[in-house]
This record gives structure tokens, sequence and C-alpha cells, in this order.
């Protein structure tokens, strides 16, 4: 959790307590906003920063004695400006939050990753993490200059793979292995090294079929690392810690595992698509 998400989720957890102390659960409280329960559930867990105008009438429904209201105005001020040293943080580039990802992997017991759309990071090739990185940095104007180190702590974040200490698991959707990220024979020795990825001891490597119904729908891909899930959206990651928000996710994983393919009926599934692939790159 970086410093800001840290300070967000403090200060949501401070106005929680005003909530609780003023006699309102958050859906007494959303009513009297004229707000969706949702939004004040996002704010107090730290998932949402809250507005001017948002904190004034909180504030104001909460009936807040004049000097904790600036107290709170002005520790809004200062969240406003760690947020703002965070976003330059993610423009200055990708390789210190590849090295964040590194010392959580390395010290983590337990990681599950579900990726519907791109190969996560721990699997990609020196080809196709590149592309990945490239497109992103386009996106977001981030610069690309630091890309080499960036892959660099990509590729020395796969020797997790092969601490025997740790429980792995990674499902990946056949999806996304049908979108040219790279050249098609970069696809295909990508996809060559997902089958090699199925044989790893200590791995457990699957597939979600294409055709084949999923008990949920999903709107993005995430990772569980121990007691923290993260989820990459288009302009950031969200990164959520509540016990209770934790356990959805991991029962949304488990329920995702009991219609993929692994072993040799997976390797099956990687094999076809790699040939086709190869037939593409002649």
């Amino acid at each position: 959790m970086t410093n800001f998400e840290a300070a967000r989720l403090e200060f949501g957890d401070v106005l929680r307590r005003l909530r609780e102390q003023g006699g309102l659960d958050g859906k007494d409280l959303a009513s009297r906003l004229g707000w969706h329960p949702s939004k004040v559930s996002k704010i107090e867990r730290g998932r949402q920063t809250v507005t001017d105008s948002d904190l004034l009438d909180i504030l104001g429904a909460l009936a807040v004695p004049d000097v904790e209201a600036e107290r709170l105005r002005q520790d809004l001020r200062t969240l406003r400006l760690k947020q703002l040293a965070w976003r330059r943080q993610l423009r200055a580039g990708h390789r210190d939050r590849q090295r964040q990802d590194l010392v959580d992997e390395q010290t983590a017991s337990t990681i599950r990753i579900v990726d519907l759309m791109a190969v996560p990071g721990v699997l990609q090739t020196p080809d196709y993490a590149p592309a990945i990185f490239v497109s992103q940095a386009a996106l977001l104007e981030i610069p690309a200059g630091d890309i080499d180190e960036a892959i660099a702590v990509r590729m020395q974040r796969q020797h997790v793979l092969y601490d025997s200490s740790k429980t792995i698991e990674i499902l990946i959707a056949e999806a996304a292995l049908m979108h040219p990220v790279c050249t098609p024979a970069q696809m295909a020795a990508q996809v060559d090294r997902l089958v090699s990825a199925t044989s790893l001891t200590g791995v457990r490597v699957g597939l979600l079929p294409a055709y084949r119904p999923v008990p949920h729908l999903l709107p993005h891909g995430f990772w569980i690392v121990d007691d923290v899930v993260s989820a990459e959206k288009v302009t950031g990651e969200d990164r959520e810690t509540d016990p209770e928000q934790v356990a959805v996710y991991e029962r949304l994983t488990d329920s995702l595992w009991s219609v993929a393919v692994t072993g040799d009926d997976a390797r099956g599934v990687l094999l076809a698509v790699g040939r086709r692939w190869a037939e593409l790159a002649r």
C-alpha cells in the first residue's frame, strides 16, 4: 500500500468513526446526502477520495463542530497533496512499481492470480513484456525511458515461481492469448512459455477455455497476495485489504477454478493456440 493509499484509508476511517458517533449507519448517511450507499462505503474504506463538496456535505449532515471540521478540511488538503505526489510517481515510470511488486511477492506466502486479457507478468517473455509496457505508457502518458529497467525487474520477479515455500496459483483466460500483443512469432513463443509453466513444481496453472460458461463475469483480472487484493484498472490500481472483501475475491477465485482446465487438458488448449500463432507467423 502506498503512502497516499494509507492516508486515504486513515481519512476514511476518521469519517466512519464520526458517522458512528452520530448514531448513523452507512445507509442512513447516504440517505441524508442523497447518495448511493456504495459511495459512503468507498470513501470510508479508502477506495475513493472524498471531494471538497462531499466533505462539506458529510460535516453538515453529522453536525461536526467548527474546530474539528476545519481540521478535517486541512487534512483533506494534505491528502490531496499526497495524491498529486502519488500521481507524479506513477507518471515517473514503471521501474519503481515493479520493484514494489517484487518485494511484495518475495515476502508473500500465497499468490493467486486471475488474468483475463493478458499473460500475467510472472509468466511474460522478454518480447511480450515490453509490448505491454509500451502500450500502457502511450495511453497513460508515462515516460517510456525506464522500460528496459522495468522489464529487467519483471523478469527478476519470475524467480518467485521457483520458491517451494510459496503457494502460487495462476489462472488465465484463453481469450488473453488470442489478442496479438506482439508479433505472431513472439505470441507463439509466449504460449510455449505457458506450456512449460504447466509443468512447474509447486505452481498451479489453469486456463479458462473459450466458449465455456463461467460462474461469474469479471470486469477485470486481479491478484491476491496473502491478504491483499490488487486490481489494475485503466488509469491505476485498486487495493483491497478489508477481510470481508478479500474473502469475496477468494470465493470468486475458487469458483473460477471449478471450471478451469489444468494439466494435460490445459496443455492441449495451449498447444492448439500456439499452432495457430505459428501458422500466422509463416
